[in-house]
């Protein structure tokens, strides 16, 4: 298992487990204990973008990361009036600090921001059930894509962008989604449609590791950082989750089956 297409599993599952074990602890508790969690996590993403967008800037990297952590908890908290320029405050700083690249830092910060408010807005206006279910569709996509990928191979699904992810990786993690969907609408009462959601939500998380993807490759690096074993940085393991609760957001304002 230490050697070729497997080599790196000991390490992402060691991490993976510590990852489960905080984040589940923190989901339960919710309140300022999910707030300052998820904005730590978007701190660390913006110190990544950052060295990774203009690697000379590692002293803004810590001051947008601090800003980000803070725009994001405390933008939850203010009037609808004022939470959109929280959000952009990063974006809007941080373009005026950086040399170079300004245009894909600015919209990967407004990424970034606008997903952790999703993150607690989720936990605490829709509740733990929801936060659960939303984690759950992530992380099924993602071990399945993995495994169905490693052992099945073929077709690679966008090899400029992605050379590692195959077509049925891809597929093997709809259909994870769709069990996960199918557990939860049984248990909840929810209909067929939900398991379809669930599919969607997978395809959003698909979506937000494409495009991180395809930034790390236009910069020429492998990982965000190496603060994860086995998974690199925060924005490799968050990605997908990112674009699974942007998802769920506007889902949420179409398809409200109630709370769980």
């Amino acid at each position: 298992m230490s050697d070729g297409r497997w080599s790196d599993l000991t390490a992402r599952v060691l991490s993976a487990a510590v990852l489960i074990v905080i984040g589940a602890v923190e989901v339960w508790l919710g309140g300022l204990w999910f707030e300052t969690f998820i904005g730590i996590a978007c701190g660390l993403m913006t110190w990544e973008l950052v060295r990774m967008i203009d690697p000379g800037r590692s002293g803004v990297a810590i001051q947008l990361g601090i800003l980000t952590g803070v725009a994001v908890i405390l933008s939850y908290h203010l009037p609808p009036l004022y939470k959109l320029p929280f959000l952009l405050a990063p974006a809007l700083v941080g373009a005026g600090q950086i040399n170079r690249n300004k245009g894909t830092y600015a919209l990967f910060a407004i990424w970034i921001a606008a997903a952790g408010l999703g993150f607690i807005s989720i936990r605490e206006n829709m509740g733990f059930g929801w936060m659960v279910w939303l984690i759950s569709v992530v992380v099924a996509t993602d071990v399945a894509g993995y495994f169905v990928g490693k052992t099945l191979g073929g077709p690679k699904f966008w090899p400029k962008v992605s050379p590692k992810k195959t077509w049925s990786g891809t597929a093997g993690g709809w259909v994870a989604a769709a069990v996960v969907g199918a557990v939860f609408a049984a248990m909840a009462g929810f209909g067929v449609l939900f398991v379809l959601i669930s599919v969607l939500a997978s395809m959003a998380s698909q979506a937000g590791d494409i495009v991180e993807s395809a930034t790390k490759r236009k910069f020429g690096v492998k990982d965000s950082s190496n603060l994860i074993p086995g998974h690199g940085g925060f924005l490799d393991r968050f990605d997908g989750m990112m674009g699974a609760s942007l998802f769920v957001l506007i889902a949420g304002l179409l398809y409200s089956p109630g709370a769980m």
